[in-house]
């Protein structure tokens, strides 16, 4: 009688370790991992968060640096990127990130740019390596002995920076740094003639919506009544405000998404609701808004997108 009991003791143990394991195992693959730059994080951290108080049920996650991509779900992307995985050949865009030259604030490099207000042009010639330059554009001997330092991963902003000014990203000149482009700053911090560029997040202090005490922007050829929305005088609210009521030819702005798989409801209606309630967040975490029509037709993407599915 006793074997008997120690035996269904045993059973009924084995039973609930199964059950216990099939419930963790289904809830592990029930995450929905996000993979982004690192200045893109925050809004993305925040999209998770406020979801949750709606979706309490599924989970999303922003995935670590060693994350499977077969356990990714959404990756987010700038508009110059191409898709690797066919299963990740949708996209829709949910805002626009914008790239400023700077520097090192007090640093040699800022005294020799210092009261520059320099064209597209000028700036080919500051960071890319390019003997074709035009005639009438000067060169600028001072220029030469500045140090370039850009990003290297597939993640930064270097290709959109260099894109902007119809380069490539191999022409830069100067130093490349692996890594997150925040180590661009850390560079700038290190070496007093170095020179680089950043997205807005790293660039502003999010809270203080200022720029970074370590930092200085270079100056660029703007209208004279834009001259301090470019400058360090300016709060990153009004650095948006003035990108966003019309494009700069000196500054970088490119559309910033999110790729994924449609065959993913929970991944669909997450989408659905980041397009319609995500993108309020996208200034307070230093992203430009995109134009009414273009936001619109991402929201109607998904949506058609969703009904196919079902």
């Amino acid at each position: 009688m006793k074997k008997i009991a120690l035996t269904i003791a045993v059973l009924f143990s084995i039973s609930i370790s199964n059950i216990w394991a099939e419930e963790t195992s289904t809830n592990a693959s029930s995450v929905r991992y996000v993979k982004a730059p690192r200045f893109a994080r925050p809004l993305v951290e925040k999209w998770i968060t406020e979801y949750a108080k709606t979706q309490p049920d599924v989970e999303f996650q922003i995935a670590k640096g060693n994350q499977s991509q077969d356990n990714i779900a959404l990756n987010i992307v700038f508009d110059n990127q191409n898709t690797e995985r066919e299963e990740f050949s949708h996209v829709v865009y949910f805002g626009e990130f914008a790239v400023l030259p700077i520097t090192a604030s007090g640093s040699e490099a800022a005294k020799v740019l210092e009261g520059k207000h320099l064209n597209s042009k000028k700036l080919k010639q500051l960071y890319f390596l390019n003997d074709d330059f035009d005639e009438d554009v000067k060169k600028i001997k001072q220029f030469e002995k500045l140090v370039i330092y850009s990003g290297s991963n597939a993640s930064s902003v270097a290709t959109s920076f260099a894109h902007n000014f119809g380069e490539e990203n191999s022409n830069f000149r100067g130093k490349r740094i692996s890594g997150d482009d925040l180590f661009l700053n850390t560079a700038l911090a290190k070496d007093p003639l170095g020179v680089s560029f950043n997205a807005l997040p790293n660039i502003f202090d999010l809270k203080s919506r200022h720029i970074k005490e370590n930092l200085t922007i270079i100056g660029i050829d703007v209208k004279k009544s834009l001259e301090d929305s470019f400058s360090d005088k300016a709060s990153l609210d009004e650095l948006i405000l003035a990108l966003e009521n019309g494009k700069v030819s000196e500054v970088a702005v490119e559309k910033i998404g999110v790729s994924y798989n449609i065959a993913d409801d929970a991944v669909n209606k997450f989408l659905s609701w980041v397009l319609a309630q995500g993108t309020k967040y996208n200034h307070e975490f230093g992203l430009l808004n995109l134009d009414n029509k273009l936001a619109q037709a991402q929201i109607n993407k998904v949506k058609t997108e969703f009904t196919a599915q079902k």
